[in-house]
């Protein structure tokens, strides 16, 4: 039986949501903990919409799924707020901002990469970007590893991804089984208490989303297969219309079907999937080099939006070089197109197909669980990263070496850049030191990279 929605009874119209969804996207500069952040002040602290508890509950999922959790979060709390239309446009507008900066960076640097300004400007990013990832690792390891065993289960991690070269998902995927089996013996160890812990609380009085003013859709089997055959439809549909007219071999339907295997996979967020996304655009298909998808997160880091969005970036370039029967901008722009929908249509269906059944295990022990030892994990998988950026980043030239099992990456010692060490430490003491944003310290490096190269002799 078809149960007759229920309009919400909080008194914010779709309208004055939309706008304040239009002001969190356009300062969702920072990464995830940036933008998570400034939804907490304005959701929670000034228009006091949602409660601290609920807030935390449904990052709580967001964190268990793949994807950008930021922008689920948005689609979640649009969709508690206004149904499914709010969902849409609370998780369009995160990511709008972004595609159209992305985009215009993209096209510039595919034609300008070999003027000085361009590699000035890339030059003094990079270092300011592995010293970012690196803060990272130190925030998100200070949130999660409270206790050794979840030291344990990030040290494990590390080891499986960078002696081993052991596949993501199935890091995260033991993780989180670690996680559920642990709770049930040991709840007080595996808490997630990065976000919140899993305790069920009042909501607050003064949030205007509670059960009874925001009611939210009562889960159901009709519900479920409606909600799953639409969201497959709008996912594959488009992409392949796109195989089907420009061929199943062509670079278009290559990226559709591994940027939608990816957000399927990307577990953890944007830093803890950008190492298996370089490996394989890198070298697996070729479509641009390991410096240049170094250029591509700090092209990310500087725009608003999910720092995921650099994969509409390696999209494009690897579309501007290989156009099939198109010009290689209008096959840029296309591909930057076909890889933003990949990646963001699936993160849709996974809040409209499973937050109903979430808003119902609000203070579950097993999904708290799960999620602590994933969190945990991924501090592992962003240390991995993080040394793989700063090899390229410092290093000229890094080979792979291959013993048995193991499979590390060497530098080549003599190729050290002191130029890039040295925007590093300093990137360092702005941002430990100093505690200046981001922004400022992505500017400042790429600026102190531009008077470099115009210092530097020939």
């Amino acid at each position: 039986m078809t149960q007759a929605p229920v309009r919400p009874t909080h008194g914010v119209s779709q309208r004055e949501a939309t706008a304040v969804w239009a002001r969190i996207a356009a300062q969702s500069f920072g990464g995830p903990a940036g933008q998570i952040a400034v939804m907490h002040r304005i959701l929670v602290d000034e228009k006091r919409w949602i409660s601290e508890e609920r807030f935390l509950h449904a990052l709580n999922y967001c964190m268990l799924l793949p994807g950008p959790e930021a922008q689920q979060l948005a689609i979640y709390i649009g969709w508690l707020m206004h149904g499914t239309r709010g969902g849409v446009i609370a998780g369009s507008l995160f990511v709008l901002p972004g595609f159209l900066s992305i985009l215009i960076l993209s096209v510039v640097y595919a034609l300008y990469q070999d003027t000085t300004p361009v590699q000035a400007l890339f030059f003094g990013l990079k270092a300011a970007v592995l010293v970012i990832v690196l803060e990272a690792v130190q925030r998100i390891g200070k949130r999660a590893l409270k206790h050794r065993v979840m030291w344990g289960i990030a040290a494990l991690a590390f080891v499986a991804l960078f002696f081993f070269n052991v596949p993501f998902p199935v890091v995260i995927i033991v993780a989180g089984l670690v996680g559920y089996l642990g709770s049930q013996r040991r709840p007080d160890v595996f808490q997630a208490g990065g976000h919140g812990g899993g305790k069920s609380q009042e909501e607050s009085p003064d949030a205007l989303i509670t059960a009874a003013t925001a009611p939210h859709v009562t889960p159901g089997w009709h519900r479920f297969w409606r909600v799953l055959a639409t969201g497959l439809g709008l996912w594959f549909g488009p992409l392949l219309l796109v195989g089907a007219a420009l061929g199943w071999g062509s670079v278009f339907w290559q990226q559709a079907k591994f940027f939608s295997v990816m957000a399927v996979v990307t577990f953890g967020g944007a830093y803890a999937v950008l190492a298996y996304v370089a490996q394989q655009a890198v070298q697996t298909y070729g479509w641009l080099t390991a410096g240049e998808m170094l250029n591509g997160l700090g092209l990310a880091e500087t725009t608003p939006g999910p720092l995921i969005q650099v994969v509409q970036y390696v999209g494009f370039l690897g579309a501007f070089r290989d156009p099939g029967a198109l010009s290689p901008l209008a096959a840029g722009v296309l591909a930057s197109v076909v890889v933003t929908w990949a990646t963001y249509a699936p993160c849709f269906l996974w809040i409209f197909l499973g937050a109903p059944y979430i808003e119902r295990l609000r203070g579950n022990r097993a999904l708290s669980g799960a999620l602590s030892a994933i969190t945990a994990a991924v501090v592992g998988v962003i240390l991995n990263l993080s040394i793989w950026f700063a090899l390229h980043v410092l290093f000229g030239q890094v080979t792979e070496v291959q013993a048995g099992p193991l499979q590390l990456s060497m530098p080549e010692w003599d190729t050290l850049s002191v130029s890039s060490l040295l925007l590093a430490v300093l990137a360092g003491v702005a941002l430990w030191r100093f505690k200046l944003s981001t922004f400022v310290v992505l500017f400042g490096s790429a600026l102190l990279g531009g008077l470099w190269f115009g210092l530097a002799p020939g």
